[in-house]
């Protein structure tokens, strides 16, 4: 049964309509109460004193209040009470007095043993009170009327109104309840009644069918009605082991916090009922004539900084506990109310059911960072942690869960990679548009269905014409759109973790078809493109590394390739990402360059060897004398470092020949080769590894 109460356990604002409501009830249950007292006689009081039959139900009324029946959606405020059945067989056995005493005993008793407030213990017997009163009265329409003293056993004719009296108590039970939800929560008594009307039907035909059995019993002999239990039994087994089956369901083994599943439940139950409160809003904005502010609900992303780390040094048992404590802060600083989860590895949840503003939501992220940047000593040694938060608000931007979820993941990598720590979503930092957010639907599913392909460019000496190496370029052969290339759709994977899958899938792919290659001796080494964001994956590197062990290809088989742009990003400059790869011994080079205004310093101390210089100033080489400085200044600086020079984007002969007098070593474009697909690359290998390289033209 609903529960006026459950979302609090406080006394009502005095003079408040709920105050005055339950007092009413309170008032009227006392009287209904003291009117079935009084008509108790001395037989009766000694009939039930002296009958073991009460004392046996008053044990299971209390043990049935006190251990509601939890089933999978469910609490202790709703859960089904067995005490229900046993009162009302005390109501058809003995009478209203019986039954109001027996179940007032069982709720006084729960109450105190679970600490609620006077108001709601005395609000819960009058409630049970007034119910098994108007079940009494429905009984003296029929003449069924027991006493202690005047026991009623009833038989086949009297189920008709036996059937009356359930119904009866049902509705004026579930009634009074919630009218009490609907003072509390502020929505209308027809609203309240059908939040789980279904439930609380199925349930009470159920216990409240069993009660003319149990008198049955009892008539018999109190002997009897132990066995009644044994059902009771079963159903309390099977509710803990659907109930243990839910939560298994619904929360993470390692940490026990919800999983993504139950988030996104929480958080579409936090979106209507604040949609619902707005809409009241409004209405009453309207009435007044005043600005009704909106409700709002925040959704967190946090991610732990460098966790990679501690898995690498401590191994992953020492990670889990570090993942466990994290988790035991986390819920210890959010409010009461919101709603910590862990979506798998390091990345955790929290959702605000009901937040103030973005300053608001900011004072709780500063205070989640501020529990986690607490000392942790594990195995004698000392971390300290950090983490990037991302928030997202409803309504401000973003209406339902899909994107709030993607909006804080924008916020969270935006806060990762400036290192402010915490960053609210702004548009001005998302380059996400309607279009684009379908766009990034169809990709999610375009990972699951192998949409995505390889196609490969080669890189030519020169010099000698000899092949340098192939370029992997992602393509997605789009179900509608066909071909697209990655300007079309890796903008937007840039900034959420999809970029993760997408990037671990190519450089499978790329590796794959790497292997092949060797195994053909077409001994050739595949450069593949990382993001920035790809920097800041500290299991790129794990990835990288399995997979070339898992194929036997040495580290020289594959090139990665990161853009100019991470010389200006500070963090990505510095990620520990780019200093495992190169201890790796994978060969980094260095795209795009000319477009980001790098630093000769950072250049020098980037491990890099080679630069390819940006197609915009290639392709411009023999019609802009600009240009043509630009480009010789970059290869005589390359030269310089002891590294590599590569132009991309030379579409003419022309072009390739004004590269090879400036001393470039190498280039890429359309002259040599448009992108391939691996079997045409394939072919194409084939056939330039059988003639004799030539000087390029």
């Amino acid at each position: 049964m609903k529960d006026p109460n459950n979302t609090r356990n406080t006394a009502p604002r005095r003079g408040s309509p709920l105050w005055i409501y339950i007092v009413v009830v309170i008032v009227l249950g006392i009287v209904a109460g003291g009117s079935a007292f009084t008509g108790l006689t001395g037989p009766d009081l000694d009939a039930l004193l002296g009958n073991p039959v009460f004392w046996i139900l008053g044990c299971f009324i209390v043990f049935g209040e006190m251990r509601p029946i939890i089933t999978p959606g469910s609490t202790e405020n709703n859960g089904a009470t067995t005490s229900t059945t046993f009162s009302f067989a005390a109501l058809l056995y003995a009478g209203l007095p019986v039954a109001a005493a027996l179940h007032a005993v069982a709720v006084i008793t729960c109450g105190i043993f679970r600490g609620r407030t006077p108001h709601r213990i005395a609000f819960n017997v009058a409630q049970y009170t007034l119910s098994l009163g108007a079940a009494q009265l429905a009984l003296a329409l029929t003449g069924d009327l027991a006493t202690p003293s005047a026991l009623w056993v009833p038989d086949g004719a009297d189920l008709p109104a036996i059937a009356l009296a359930g119904t009866v108590y049902f509705f004026c039970n579930d009634m009074l309840v919630s009218a009490a939800v609907a003072l509390h929560e502020r929505v209308s008594l027809l609203k309240a009644m059908r939040w789980d009307f279904g439930y609380q039907v199925l349930v009470h035909l159920a216990l409240l069918g069993l009660a003319p059995l149990i008198v049955v019993a009892m008539d018999r002999s109190a002997l009897f009605v132990p066995l009644i239990v044994l059902p009771f039994i079963a159903v309390y087994l099977n509710a803990s082991v659907s109930v243990r089956r839910e939560h298994q369901a619904l929360h993470d083994a390692l940490t026990g916090l919800p999983n993504r599943k139950l988030l996104i439940v929480r958080t579409e139950e936090a979106l209507a009922e604040a949609r619902g409160e707005d809409a009241h809003r409004r209405l009453r904005g309207r009435r007044r004539r005043t600005a009704a502010p909106p409700r709002r609900a925040g959704l967190f992303l946090l991610d732990l900084d460098r966790f990679k780390e501690v898995n690498d040094t401590l191994g992953h048992p020492t990670g889990d506990r570090l993942l466990q404590l994290v988790a035991h802060r986390l819920t210890h600083s959010v409010r009461p109310g919101d709603l910590v989860a862990r979506l798998g590895g390091d990345e955790f949840a929290v959702l605000l059911p009901t937040v103030r503003d973005e300053a608001a939501a900011r004072e709780v992220a500063a205070r989640l960072r501020a529990a986690l940047s607490e000392p942790v000593r594990l195995d004698g040694l000392s971390f300290d942690l950090e983490a990037s938060v991302g928030i997202a608000l409803f309504p401000d931007h973003a209406t339902d869960f899909e994107l709030l979820l993607q909006r804080a993941d924008v916020a969270m990598y935006n806060a990762k990679e400036s290192r402010t720590g915490v960053e609210v979503y702004s548009p001005h930092k998302d380059r996400n548009s309607p279009a684009r957010l379908t766009m990034l639907g169809d990709l999610r599913r375009a990972v699951d269905r192998s949409e995505l392909e390889l196609f490969y460019q080669p890189k030519i000496s020169l010099r000698d014409g000899q092949l340098v190496g192939m370029e992997a370029l992602l393509r997605w052969r789009h179900p509608e759109q066909g071909l697209l290339e990655p300007e079309a759709f890796l903008s937007i994977a840039e900034q959420t973790y999809l970029m993760r899958s997408i990037t671990h899938h190519v450089v499978e792919a790329a590796l794959a078809q790497t292997a092949a290659w060797w195994r053909e001796n077409l001994a050739v080494q595949v450069a593949v493109n990382a993001s920035g964001r790809d920097l800041l994956d500290t299991g790129l590197t794990e990835t990288i590394e399995e997979g070339l062990l898992a194929r036997g290809l040495p580290t020289a088989a594959l090139q990665l390739e990161i853009t100019e742009r991470i010389l200006m990003n500070e963090p990505a400059y510095a990620s520990d990402t780019v200093a495992a790869l190169a201890e790796l011994g994978i060969p980094l080079s260095l795209d795009d360059f000319g477009t980001g205004y790098s630093s000769l310093v950072r250049l020098k101390r980037l491990p890099v060897e080679e630069i390819k210089i940006d197609a915009s100033f290639v392709r411009r080489l023999t019609e802009s004398s600009d240009d043509a400085v630009i480009v010789r200044s970059i290869v005589d600086l390359v030269r310089t470092l002891g590294l590599r020079s590569v132009a991309e984007g030379v579409e003419d002969p022309q072009t390739a020949r004004v590269l090879r007098e400036m001393g470039c070593d190498a280039a890429q474009g359309w002259h040599f080769g448009h992108p391939m697909d691996a079997e045409t690359a394939t072919e194409w290998l084939r056939r330039h590894n059988d003639r004799a390289p030539e000087p390029a033209a």
